[in-house]
């Protein structure tokens, strides 16, 4: 995971590079025994990646992370098949737009579509559950707020997987797992972040979900690593969320680092924190 950090830091000033080591340009691969497929959503291209004899009534909407710049690679579906099966759930993966040509709120506004078409075609809200990693996980929040604000009817439950919640990047664990995150650098999460902020007002809620005013949201998983930099941003929003009467959980998992889940099937620890995604789902499905 090293190789990967420091290889994400030294191609920072180039987007294209940054994109293309990510693998989000390499020729689709899923796992086996998975039907993947593409279709068009409210304008929104979006994968399917489906578990056989998942139920066709049921959805996980997963929001891919990448710091809003970097789209969808192998690394991400393999992952996002492993969470699929866990919840014996089909997953729509929304491919939304990416900074810095489509700062926010540009790639929620495409989350948000997606979420309406699901209600178009009849599929119960109850029977919603969405979900995300990293930058992900941030729009996971960010939708949340936007369909409650909208008066939508809310997805059944949440599931985040070290979520950045904080745009500034100011959390404590910043800097104190600053040399033991394997994956990602302070350097790296607030290059993503100006990008994906770009002139937009920090107070927003939707942008800032610390700001954000938390009643009404559905249940929450959240995971993150202890050694991760940005720990420090689930410990905020899950004390912010218990203070609003939000049903949330935050996992710490000892010894993990930021997004660690992508390192299924390898990482026993990675199937071990995915297989507790599966049973929350259920509980809440």
């Amino acid at each position: 995971m090293w190789l990967y950090r420091i290889v994400g830091e030294l191609l920072l000033g180039s987007i294209p590079a940054l994109r293309k080591a990510a693998g989000t340009d390499s020729p689709i691969q899923i796992e086996k025994g998975l039907h993947w497929d593409v279709i068009n959503a409210n304008g929104v291209r979006c994968e399917w990646i489906v578990p056989p004899n998942a139920p066709s009534d049921a959805v996980l909407i997963y929001l891919h992370g990448g710091g809003g710049v970097l789209g969808l690679s192998n690394t991400l579906r393999k992952m996002v098949g492993y969470i699929s099966l866990a919840c014996n759930l089909r997953s729509l993966i929304p491919d939304y737009r990416l900074a810095p040509e489509n700062p926010f709120p540009a790639g929620l506004n495409d989350c948000l579509a997606v979420y309406g078409w699901l209600l178009s075609e009849g599929i119960n809200p109850n029977r919603i559950v969405i979900a995300g990693d990293s930058a992900g996980g941030h729009l996971t929040f960010s939708c949340l707020l936007a369909i409650r604000d909208a008066g939508q009817p809310i997805p059944a439950a949440a599931v985040c997987i070290s979520p950045n919640t904080d745009p500034i990047c100011n959390g404590k664990s910043m800097q104190a797992n600053a040399r033991r995150d394997a994956s990602l650098s302070p350097k790296f999460a607030r290059t993503m972040m100006r990008h994906y902020v770009k002139n937009h007002d920090l107070d927003d809620p939707h942008l800032s979900p610390l700001k954000a005013d938390l009643h009404g949201l559905p249940p929450i998983l959240i995971q993150a690593g202890a050694n991760e930099i940005l720990l420090d941003d689930s410990a905020r929003f899950n004390e912010s969320a218990k203070n609003a009467s939000v049903d949330v959980t935050l996992e710490i998992w000892p010894g993990m680092w930021h997004d660690w889940h992508t390192s299924v099937p390898t990482l026993r620890e990675a199937k071990q924190a995915i297989d507790q995604i599966g049973k929350f789902v259920e509980e809440h499905i």
